[in-house]
């Protein structure tokens, strides 16, 4: 049964006299930062300097400092990088300052799954995942609402890693909205899973095959554009508002027939058996060794793909129709 956490399972307390230090002042760093600031939480920040997050931190009121320097004083240390740059600062910078009593904090399981990070069973590690980017966290936090979050537990050296956890999600005001229990397997899994089947890989392919066969079969590229690709955007707000069920009765009734009708031509069983295969991936590191072994050798393949994406069609043709709509901007 999933155990789910609100503000009476959490003690903001615990975090009093602790100092947290945020590692990558992204866009989810800043977002998590600071919340916990405006929570009477005590934050240090550090990021590169000559960056645009450097100059971002220092505008928000921190004095950003080395990694180094802020895992030195911090008793909470969350790492929020990218995860091909985690391991590498974990060794040159964090590693060395841990001691007994402190503890390591992710938004993604990653590098303690794939175990590209060893932390010591001298401390705590913890995961708090907020379930939406860090300007919607911040944002949740000012309208005192809250995100939804992922709350699980690697290692417990004190005997308090949940209650430590649980501490920081109130402080970013998750509890008010629920934290559900999980495992960095799980959240790490699922997560690959839904990025390359789903909510990237598969709705991207799905997007250009759709303008493909419209355009290859005479059709206008601007015609096909506004049919595959930008109202998409209606029937997934549709879906995240409402469920499946509730877009399917607020679209016209030729469409909904239509999705009943001929979506299981498009996602057949060779699909299924195939995101089956991407998952087998995942799961037995095949894609965390191949990812990282392309950072090592300066991304070829990623680069490469990334131009083949940039020269297809459907990108020079949306670049013109959204200059047609400078709301999108806004």
């Amino acid at each position: 049964m999933v155990k789910i956490y609100y503000d009476q399972d959490a003690d903001l307390n615990i975090l009093k006299g602790k100092k947290i230090a945020i590692i990558g002042y992204g866009i989810q760093g800043r977002g998590q930062a600071l919340c916990l600031r405006d929570s009477g939480c005590s934050v240090v920040i550090s990021e590169l300097e000559n960056t645009l997050n450097y100059e971002q931190a220092k505008n928000d009121g921190f004095s950003p400092v080395s990694a180094d320097e802020a895992a030195k004083c911090a008793d909470i240390i969350q790492i929020l990088t990218q995860d091909h740059i985690q391991a590498k600062v974990y060794q040159e910078s964090i590693k060395p300052n841990l001691k007994k009593g402190k503890a390591l904090c992710f938004s993604h399981g990653f590098n303690i799954h794939f175990k590209q990070i060893k932390p010591p069973k001298k401390v705590d590690v913890f995961m708090i995942a907020p379930k939406g980017p860090g300007a919607l966290v911040r944002r949740m936090y000012e309208e005192g609402k809250g995100v939804p979050s992922l709350v699980a537990v690697f290692r417990d050296a004190t005997g308090d890693a949940l209650k430590l956890a649980l501490a920081y999600a109130k402080a970013l005001k998750a509890t008010k909205a629920g934290v559900i229990e999980t495992t960095f397997k799980e959240e790490t899994e699922t997560d690959l899973f839904g990025e390359q089947t789903v909510l990237c890989g598969g709705v991207t392919e799905l997007i250009k095959a759709g303008f493909d066969t419209l355009t290859e079969a005479g059709y206008q590229p601007e015609i096909a554009y506004f049919e595959v690709l930008h109202e998409l955007k209606l029937i997934t707000d549709l879906i995240q508002e409402t469920g499946i069920s509730g877009m399917r009765r607020r679209v016209s009734n030729t469409a909904c027939y239509g999705d009943l009708s001929r979506g299981k031509r498009i996602i057949t069983d060779k699909t299924r058996k195939e995101m089956k295969k991407i998952l087998k991936e995942i799961q037995k590191g095949k894609f965390s060794r191949e990812w990282i072994k392309e950072n090592e050798e300066g991304r070829p393949n990623f680069n490469r793909l990334l131009k083949e994406g940039d020269e297809h069609p459907i990108e020079k043709i949306g670049q013109k129709l959204r200059e047609m709509m400078p709301w999108m901007r806004e």
